[in-house]
């Protein structure tokens, strides 16, 4: 009963944690283009645009390998919990 309790709050847990490092990661890829556009447009209020290229911009970070790395959040605490049961039970 334990190792379920384990693996359910341990599930809860990480989901957690990646919905915090997953905004905040958009959160900072999308700052990140705000300031680039307005770089580039230095003096311009065309807000459709510069929405556009942020949108753009965030669809192609979606696309990308970064948000995909987040997922490690489950995997790497996942071995290391179970690397530690396999240690502590072989001995």
């Amino acid at each position: 009963m334990g190792f379920v309790r384990l693996v359910v709050f341990g599930f809860v847990g990480l989901s957690i944690l990646y919905l915090c490092i997953s905004v905040y990661s958009r959160s900072v890829r999308r700052e990140k283009l705000e300031k680039a556009w307005d770089e580039e447009n230095v003096g311009s209020d065309d807000l459709a645009s510069r929405n556009a290229y942020v949108e753009k911009g965030i669809a192609a970070y979606n696309n990308s390998f970064r948000p995909k790395l987040i997922g490690l959040v489950y995997v790497i605490p996942t071995v290391i919990v179970m690397v530690i049961v396999y240690t502590t039970n072989t001995n």
